[in-house]
C-alpha cells in the first residue's frame, strides 16, 4: 500500500459531502492508483487504468472482475506504472484536454515497455457521466465496440 483516498459522502445520499474539500488522498501517488479486482498474486496481462475513481467504479459496473486501477488525477494517468506481466492496457481517460494528454502520454510509456496501450473514450465527458445519463446498456454497447472482441466475449455481459 502506497497511499490512500478518502472521500467525505453526503450523508442523505447526494454524492460527495458539501464541505470545502471532500477528497483528499495522502502517501505516494505518483506512478501508483487505486485497484480493483487485481488478484492477490500473480500477473496482470489485461487491466483498464482511468482517470478518475468514478470514471473505474463506472466501468466496474459493467466489466465486473477486469482488473481497473484509478490514477486520481489526469498528470497521475501519464505517470501510472503497469504492473509486471500486463500485455494490453485499456486506458479510460476523460473527454478534454487534460485526460487527451494523459492517455497520450500513459500510451507512449505503455509502448516502450512492450504493452499495447488501447484507448477506450466516452460518449460524453467521461465514463460516470455515460452509465449516469445513458445507462449500463448503452455504456456496455459503447465499450463493447471498443474491446478487442475476446475480451468483449469475457468482460462484458451478453
Amino acid at each position: 500500500m502506497t497511499g490512500v483516498l478518502r472521500t467525505w459522502l453526503d450523508p442523505g445520499g447526494e454524492g460527495k459531502a458539501k464541505v470545502e474539500d471532500p477528497r483528499r488522498a495522502l502517501g505516494g501517488l505518483l506512478g501508483n492508483a487505486v485497484r480493483l479486482h487485481f488478484p492477490i498474486n500473480g500477473p496482470v496481462p489485461l487491466m483498464v487504468a482511468g482517470e478518475g475513481l468514478e470514471t473505474i467504479l463506472s466501468l466496474s459496473q459493467v466489466m465486473p472482475g477486469l482488473p481497473m486501477a484509478a490514477a486520481l488525477t489526469a498528470n497521475h494517468l501519464a505517470a501510472f506504472s503497469p504492473p509486471a506481466g500486463c500485455l494490453r492496457l485499456y486506458i479510460a481517460g476523460d473527454a478534454d484536454a487534460a485526460g487527451r494528454h494523459g492517455i497520450e502520454r500513459l500510451s507512449s510509456r505503455a509502448q516502450a515497455l512492450g504493452i499495447l496501450p488501447l484507448v477506450l473514450a466516452p460518449e460524453l465527458g467521461d465514463f460516470n457521466e455515460d452509465l449516469h445519463w445513458l445507462g449500463p446498456d448503452r455504456l456496455t454497447a459503447n465499450l463493447r465496440a471498443q474491446l478487442i472482441p475476446e475480451d468483449a466475449m469475457v468482460f462484458l455481459p451478453i
